[in-house]
Order: structure tokens, then sequence, then C-alpha cells
């Protein structure tokens, strides 16, 4: 009887951990931006309206997906859909390449 053993290749583990590092880097910004909006920060500053204009280009599928008769709740919703979708989905691909 043959035993099958799968080894891991570096560069699967390796483009594995950029791919949930990336996922997890977007999730960040557009939780920063949540944030930064519930705090109600300075839009004038280059910080703040970079952060939001990211955080609105990454989030452009998912802030009109729904809506909601609450500013704040159009906000999470809108943009912590994107946030929840790219931790999923960045996290199921670099597990799909850790198993290769």
């Amino acid at each position: 009887m043959t035993s099958h053993t799968r080894v891991r290749t570096r560069g699967s583990s390796q483009a594995g951990r950029a791919v949930a590092l990336v996922a997890d880097v977007l999730a960040f910004v557009i939780v920063l931006w949540i944030l930064l909006w519930f705090l109600d920060a300075n839009q004038g500053n280059e910080l703040v309206n970079f952060i939001h204009d990211t955080a609105s280009w990454l989030a452009g599928w998912s802030y009109d997906l729904f809506t909601f008769s609450r500013e704040w709740v159009q906000v999470v919703i809108g943009y912590g859909l994107a946030a929840v979708v790219y931790v999923l989905v960045g996290h199921a691909v670099a597990g799909w390449l850790y198993r290769r």
C-alpha cells in the first residue's frame, strides 16, 4: 500500500500569505474609513481624504447595493459588506494556495 503525501511548495505558501495580506489590508482601509466617519474626521485633511477615496473605490460595488434611511447604517453596511467579502474571498484563495 503506497502512501501519497502532498508536499507544500514554498511558492504556494508565500503566494497564499501574500493574498491573505492584501485582502487584510484592503479590509483594513475600509474599516478605517468607517471608523473615521464615525469619529467625524476632518475630510479636508489629505490623509482622511485619501482613505475615503480609496475605501469608496474599493466598496464602489457594494455601497449602494442596499439602501437604508439612516446614514450610519448605510455607511456600516455599504462599506462593511465589501470588507467582509474581501477578507472571506482573500482568505479562501489563500487557503486554496496553501493546499496546492
